[in-house]
């Protein structure tokens, strides 16, 4: 029999608005074998004394009945022993107030309603979060780390030879981790290496300096640490995290390397300049692109393609063909710094050209502003706000450039011998395949609108993670950037790769829950082959067999939980996060009889957005219904079917389900939680149907990490429309 130890704090306005004899003897009643009040929990003396009462007692769980799971938790965590904690500061009587009338905060022993006091109820909502604690805890099982039967690897895949690719290789070797580069170029270099010169990566980021891809080159052909397969490609990746077998094809022949985790940084194409016409390019010689002038510069020839003149005069047109959502809907980053960097060459060549510059917006990102405002030094660069109306070919090889919107307020015409269209970049993930992933959900990277096909996360917290765990991106596919960015997010991505290795060795969650030990576990004995699972992981973390059967990746899993709420049979746990802990949960809690009109809500409630949102809105002193009982959730996606029923069949008179936004512009840190939560609403109406109860009573609401009022409102008004329907005829069974 586990020994469950309940330590209450009395600090805080805890002690003084409830009464905590009352709540040691729910825990009592629940199972608790030991209970324990005292003041400043968290404080040194606290943690001591919850020490000494574990070891004195032999307790094998405990409750901390103080703050909030979100603080302290460094505090409340004590070897070898399940802790679960109980939110009675910022749960209960940091937001749960009687308002009056005008807003104001009225007294607790003010009659509430069918002479039951505010206090009373204040009490309920205590003792039930206690009792539910002390059930869920006896309901724990230890979660043991996840060993691969399999032994590991720690070696690095890098898919890339430019600037991020090397800057990354580079820095997981000098860690101590050996890598596997791969370039399908026949050179290591990527783009950079066909530059004449960049802006300098480091201040005072005002001059010109060689490309620094040389000296990257360098150092990874002469670390022994780096394996480097030149004209070379991934042609399959199976596997997981740690365990990943990747199939290299070099020179017509294919090797298969056995890897821990990937970075991924292929890198950029230019944007296809033929659909430029407009702008004159493939219809006037001396009209080229970025990328055609850098090639220019660097082989010293800096001439007029028609007819092999000496430039005098450059006109660049920036955002040509992107910001339109004709061509390229987004700003890459860079070009403007590039074309500045072009009009330095003209200059340094010839200190009689001349340099135009007509751009929509001028962005040079960070301290690159210095390098810019070197260049608005320059007698001979001129640049204009403006909109180019037309290209034409002028006499004598020139090209006239008709500018309009412009800072003077009217039109101007440029004649000039050259112009430069400053081209965007486009991920090579969104024109060819690289991963090629063997993944039920597609060989590459799930796309996002919102991202073009670069391989971003969408997570904001999570910068480097792809939605494939274990697959790191940087560098030009990850999104636009300049070189120096590049180079730093190299480093992350690297940082990020060994980090995976490390959480892999040691069995938890590589994130967003890396202190996570436990891991889905199923009964396959029970399992119907609906595919829920498999179909729903937004993570590609199940594979299936011939006959349908999940098969799980662990390493590849984030523990959101997806699959636990998806399963109709129930046979998908975790040892700490079970349907049977919920129900359980639901069950210890008290519920009134019929007739009082004692409303009982019960809230899921996402435990990275909308649960945040909720502490700080006690933090701001801001009320909520004091009818809700309010169970956090890993995600809106863990909330199972059962939960709804068995809270209906307890008496609950509502169910609120509140998680975050979706979609293609928020953050869902598990991707599709609240999207699934909500499209399971279908099969909550046909269980509320079962019931004969309203389909109202259970809704879902999304909400920001920052819409505080928003989460208070929407819970407000749930617990007012409920009451238009009545009480749960189940209340009270």
């Amino acid at each position: 029999m586990e020994k469950i130890g309940v330590f209450i704090c009395s600090s805080c306005n805890i002690g003084n608005r409830l009464e905590l004899a009352e709540l040691e003897n729910a825990a009592k009643e629940q199972g608790a074998a030991a209970v324990y009040t005292k003041e400043f929990l968290c404080s040194k003396e606290g943690r001591a004394f919850i020490e000494e009462k574990i070891a004195q007692d032999g307790l094998d769980s405990v409750s901390i009945c103080a703050c909030s799971q979100r603080v302290n938790y460094d505090v409340f965590s004590f070897d070898h022993v399940a802790v679960d904690r109980v939110s009675l500061r910022e749960g209960v009587v940091w937001s749960r107030f009687l308002v009056g009338e005008n807003g104001e905060i009225l007294e607790d022993t003010a009659e509430y309603v069918s002479g039951v006091s505010f206090k009373d109820e204040l009490m309920a909502l205590a003792k039930d979060y206690v009792r539910m604690s002390v059930a869920k805890l006896q309901t724990y099982k230890k979660p043991e780390p996840f060993k691969p039967e399999e032994e590991i690897s720690k070696t690095i895949l890098v898919i890339g030879g430019g600037v991020a690719g090397l800057t990354a290789a580079l820095e997981a070797a000098k860690a101590g981790y050996e890598v596997v580069l791969v370039e399908k170029e026949k050179e290591l270099g990527g783009f950079v290496a066909k530059m004449k010169a960049h802006c300098e990566v480091s201040p005072p980021f005002q001059n010109l300096v060689p490309p620094v891809v040389n000296d990257l080159i360098s150092q990874v052909e002469a670390n022994d640490k780096i394996k480097v397969y030149k004209g070379a490609v991934v042609t399959n990746i199976a596997g997981a995290p740690g365990l990943f077998q990747v199939k290299i094809k070099q020179g017509g022949k294919e090797e298969e390397v056995k890897i821990g985790s990937i970075v991924l940084a292929a890198g950029f194409k230019p944007y296809d300049a033929s659909k430029l016409t407009d702008l004159g390019y493939g219809v006037i010689s001396n009209v080229v692109t970025n990328v055609k002038f850098e090639e220019m510069a660097k082989n010293g020839a800096l001439v007029r393609p028609s007819d092999g003149s000496p430039v005098k005069s450059v006109l660049f047109i920036q955002c040509a063909g992107q910001r339109d959502e004709n061509h390229l809907s987004y700003c890459s980053g860079f070009c403007c710094l590039a074309s500045l960097k072009q009009a330095k060459y003209i200059r340094e060549a010839d200190p009689e050209a001349k340099a135009f510059i007509v751009y929509d917006h001028m962005r040079t990102m960070g301290i690159f502003e210095n390098f810019y405002k070197t260049l608005q030094d320059d007698p001979g660069v001129f640049l204009t706000k403006g909109k180019v109306v037309s290209v034409t070919e002028g006499e004598n090889g020139k090209v006239k450039v008709l500018v309009d919107e412009t800072l003077l307020g009217e039109k101007i015409e440029v004649e000039v011998d050259l112009v430069v269209l400053a081209i965007g970049m486009v991920p090579v993930t969104a024109e060819e395949p690289v991963l090629n992933l063997e993944y039920r959900q597609g060989p590459g990277l799930p796309e996002l609108e919102l991202f073009y096909g670069y391989a971003d996360s969408n997570f904001i917290c999570f910068p480097y993670e792809t939605r494939r765990t274990g697959i790191y991106a940087a560098g030009a596919v990850h999104q636009p950037m300049t070189i120096q960015q590049a180079i730093e997010d190299a480093k992350g991505a690297a940082l990020k790769a060994i980090q995976c290795l490390t959480a892999i060795e040691e069995g938890h969650a590589v994130h967003p829950r890396t202190w996570d030990y436990a891991y889905p576990e199923w009964d396959l004995k029970m399992c119907t082959q609906c595919k829920r699972c498999t179909e729903e992981c937004p993570f590609g973390a199940l594979n299936e067999d011939e006959k349908g059967n999940p098969m799980p990746n662990i390493t590849r899993c984030r523990r959101c939980g997806t699959c636990f709420g998806a399963c109709p049979q129930r046979i998908i746990n975790f040892k700490d996060y079970s349907v049977d802990m919920i129900s359980t949960m639901i069950k210890a809690t008290e519920m009134p009889e019929q007739g009082y009109e004692q409303y009982r809500l019960m809230a899921f409630v996402c435990e990275n957005d909308a649960l945040p949102a909720l502490d700080m809105a006690a933090y701001q002193k801001k009320s909520l219904p004091v009818a809700f009982r309010i169970i956090p959730v890993r995600c809106l996606g863990a909330v199972n079917v059962a939960f709804i029923k068995d809270s209906m069949s307890k008496g609950y008179d509502g169910i609120l389900l509140l998680g975050c936004k979706y979609g293609e512009n928020y953050q869902c840190h598990f991707i599709k939680g609240s999207e699934l939560a909500n499209r399971r609403m279908e099969n909550v109406a046909e269980t509320l149907q079962q019931l004969a109860l309203e389909s109202e009573r259970v809704t879902i609401h999304t909400v920001a990490i920052d819409e505080v009022d928003i989460a208070v409102n929407k819970m407000q008004n749930f617990a007012e429309e409920i009451k238009g329907f009545g009480e749960n005829p189940f209340k009270g069974w």
